[in-house]
């Protein structure tokens, strides 16, 4: 991410049945895209909102084999920001200020959920593949999302 500004907002988008057809995350000062490189969102598609809310940073990590600190740092928003919007939605208390829900509807396609997101005050450590392979028993910050 070229500047520190992480404001931003995450549209997600259920179905019927609480499976997740589509999210946008991006950053509200210029409205820049966040992520969508990864293949997360392609991995995420289709599954139940309490699946996704089950789904570990470390996991995802290692599955998609980031190279880039700032490759794998868009995916750690992109998971934070998903799993506050679901668990929200479902009632379930986030030990997170930093996300607020703007709007949730519900019409005949499902639901929409828009949250914003504050800035970070500091960036969490990004621990490299072949780190995290040398040494499971150390837990980063990323580790306890």
């Amino acid at each position: 991410m070229p500047c520190k500004d992480t404001t931003a907002e995450i549209t997600v988008h259920l179905d019927k049945n609480d499976c997740l057809i589509d999210f946008t995350f991006s950053k509200i000062s210029c409205n820049k895209g966040i992520g969508g490189g990864t293949g997360f969102l392609e991995y995420c598609r289709g599954k139940p909102a309490e699946e996704l809310l089950r789904l570990e940073i470390n996991k995802l990590l290692d599955f998609f084999c980031l190279e880039s600190d700032e490759d794998q740092f868009l995916l750690h928003m992109e998971l934070e920001a998903l799993h506050a919007a679901i668990a929200q939605l479902l009632g379930i208390s986030i030990d997170n200020k930093r996300y607020q829900i703007a709007s949730i509807s519900y019409d005949e396609s499902g639901t929409t959920i828009n949250q914003m997101m504050s800035p970070l005050k500091e960036m969490p450590k990004i621990v490299s593949c072949i780190k995290r392979d040398k040494n499971p028993s150390k837990q980063t910050s990323l580790d306890k999302v």
